[in-house]
Formats: C-alpha cells, sequence, structure tokens
C-alpha cells in the first residue's frame, strides 16, 4: 500500500492515472500532454505507476502502450472504507433519526 501511496502523491502522476483510466496511451502520447517536463521524466513517473501496480505497460511493436490498473488500488480503498463505512452508516443513522422526527411531526 505504501508503494500506492507513494505514486499517487506526486500530481503528475495522478494526471497520468487520469490520461489512461480509460483509455490505453502510447507513452510519447502520454509525454506530449507534458510540456513542462521531459520525456525521462514521465517515463519515469509511468516506471513509478507500474512498480506500484497502477499501470500495466503492453508492447506493441517498439512502442509501450499503457493503462490503468483499478484493481491497484483495492488494499487503499479497502482501507480507507475502514473510516467511510462507518461515517456513512453514522449519516444514515442521523438521516433516519431525522425522517422519524420529521414523520412524528406530521402525525401531531
Amino acid at each position: 500500500m505504501q508503494a500506492v501511496l507513494d505514486a499517487v502523491a506526486e500530481p503528475r502522476r495522478r494526471e497520468i492515472l487520469r490520461l489512461v483510466r480509460e483509455t490505453e496511451m502510447p507513452a510519447g502520447a502520454i509525454a506530449a500532454r507534458f510540456t513542462d517536463v521531459s520525456r525521462p521524466t514521465v517515463s519515469q513517473h509511468l516506471r513509478v505507476l507500474r512498480d506500484a501496480g497502477l499501470v500495466v505497460e503492453r508492447r506493441d511493436g517498439t512502442r509501450r502502450l499503457y493503462r490503468a490498473r483499478p484493481e491497484g488500488f483495492r488494499d487503499l480503498r479497502a482501507f480507507l472504507e475502514e473510516f467511510w463505512d462507518g461515517r456513512l452508516e453514522a449519516l444514515k443513522d442521523a438521516a433516519e433519526r431525522e425522517q422519524r422526527r420529521r414523520d412524528d411531526d406530521r402525525r401531531h
């Protein structure tokens, strides 16, 4: 999980993940989106994402194609849901209490 956290901590890596979330893209097309950094820098970002299990790399001739691996977030998601699920349950309980109160007020 630490590798995933480290990978997504960098804003450019999060943007790369957004780019390849829905479609596979060649490394060159990904790098072209980042005019403020060199291609080797983008390649390093892709390597970090790949090593963290967040993207998969596929070779097509001389091209390297990348796409997101949502399952790479599984452990992080499970960890965050430990906090989120409890909050959602508390919100649900509060909303149901409020609805019962309103229903009682209407009856009287």
